[in-house]
């Protein structure tokens, strides 16, 4: 029997204790704040949407940075293994829309629990408030931690799981990066990720709570579309936010400032132009003397009405009679065309995972081991690997975090 140190107790961290308990080694997990699973508690608005029930194939397509990394991992402790383990622990599963799966209690609380349940079982011994300042390597080998006060624990492997830097509140700092560059490792550049954006229009805030459905949003980067989806979002004093945008957010990095993204909003996607145009005839005829104002009602929210209005450069009294073929074909570009300029994201506070982090090319994708120091791995959001939301990065979390554990 070794002794496996397991810092962090997070998604990753659980998961990897509870793999490396299940091998027969002792384990101790390290983890800084005053109770595990901090992130977990507040995911999907303190639900937790814990994964995705889809088939694997749709694991590896929702995943953005480094599919090919997971191969393994999630091969190893796949989206159905994890859901047996948390059925087995006592929690009781859902899915959703999307194949969102929550806990059926709707409490992220019953995931952490699970966990806890999972590894007191398999004996894995739990410090709380216990802050891991470095690692101890000996010969590029990794033989323990110094703790704060100065303290030093010995083990035979170290797994790091200490997350990222999105939702600081969590005793999100990350140290993890720090150790791998104490170690000699290389850290890619970190952004937030699935994030709100901010927008340049002053238009934007005036329509904040604003939430639009089943529209298409598209992410372009000097006028080259690199996303494109169909689903929720919502206008904020700031810019936008929701699913779609969350989503979009993860294709978004401009550090450099050099590049003009928008995100491209169309409003009536089950609608062509032409078909749209159309539609905008039949209201035009039918409203035949009513002003450009009243004519459009049906069309938007009525939040949304003076901004298109705004835009459309038609004045919001002249008849639609009046309203020349060129102008309403431009009215119809709009309503398909919606652009917003995209200045920046928001911060870590508001981040649900962090871009970047630990290269991949240096980390054994079988094992999670470092491939230059012995003994030592890595799980989890400190890992460059991300993916879109619907409980795609917290599988990604539990399968490097499983595959850690049962490699030692």
């Amino acid at each position: 029997m070794s002794k496996v140190l397991v810092i962090g107790g997070g998604a990753a961290g659980m998961l990897a204790a509870i793999a490396a308990a299940r091998n027969s080694h002792q384990v101790v997990l390290l983890e800084k704040n005053e109770k595990l699973g901090k992130k977990i508690f507040i995911t999907g608005k303190g639900r937790c949407n814990v994964t995705n029930a889809c088939e694997i194939e749709d694991l590896f397509k929702n995943v953005i940075r480094n599919q090919k990394f997971m191969y393994s991992s999630f091969y190893n402790f796949d989206n159905q293994a994890l859901m047996e383990l948390l059925e087995n622990a006592g929690c009781n599963l859902k899915i959703e829309r999307g194949n969102r799966v929550f806990p059926v209690s709707d409490h992220s609380s019953d995931i952490t629990k699970a966990f806890q349940e999972e590894m007191k079982k398999n004996g894995v011994e739990v410090h709380l408030n216990t802050t891991v300042n470095e690692l101890i390597i000996d010969q590029d080998k990794v033989v323990g931690v110094i703790i704060s006060g100065g303290k030093k624990i010995y083990a035979d492997s170290i797994v790091v799981a200490t997350g990222g830097l999105s939702y600081p509140t969590t005793g999100a700092t990350g140290d993890g990066y720090k150790f791998a560059k104490t170690c000699g490792h290389k850290v890619e550049d970190t952004f937030p990720s699935l994030v709100p954006l901010e927008i340049k229009e002053d238009w934007c805030s005036s329509l904040q709570g604003l939430s639009l459905k089943n529209v298409t949003a598209t992410l372009t980067m000097n006028g080259k579309e690199i996303y494109d989806e169909m689903g929720e979002m919502l206008f904020t004093h700031y810019g936008v936010s929701g699913p779609l945008i969350l989503s979009a957010s993860s294709y978004y990095t401009d550090k450099d400032k050099k590049n003009l993204f928008q995100i491209v909003i169309d409003l009536k996607p089950a609608l062509s132009e032409e078909q749209l145009d159309k539609r905008i005839l039949r209201d035009f005829e039918e409203n035949n003397n009513k002003q450009f104002k009243n004519a459009i009602t049906a069309l938007f929210p009525s939040k949304l009405i003076p901004v298109m209005i705004t835009l459309s450069g038609i004045h919001p009294d002249k008849k639609v009679n009046e309203i020349s073929k060129e102008d309403r074909k431009a009215f119809v570009y709009l309503i398909k065309h919606l652009a917003m300029t995209i200045t920046g994201s928001r911060d870590y506070n508001e981040a649900i995972i962090t871009k970047g982090g630990i290269s991949t090319r240096e980390i054994n994708p079988s094992t999670m081991e470092s491939k230059k120091i012995k003994n030592l791995y890595f799980a989890g959001e400190v890992l460059d690997v991300d993916a879109l939301t619907g409980g795609f990065n917290l599988q990604i979390a539990f399968s490097t975090g499983y595959m850690a554990g049962s490699s030692i």
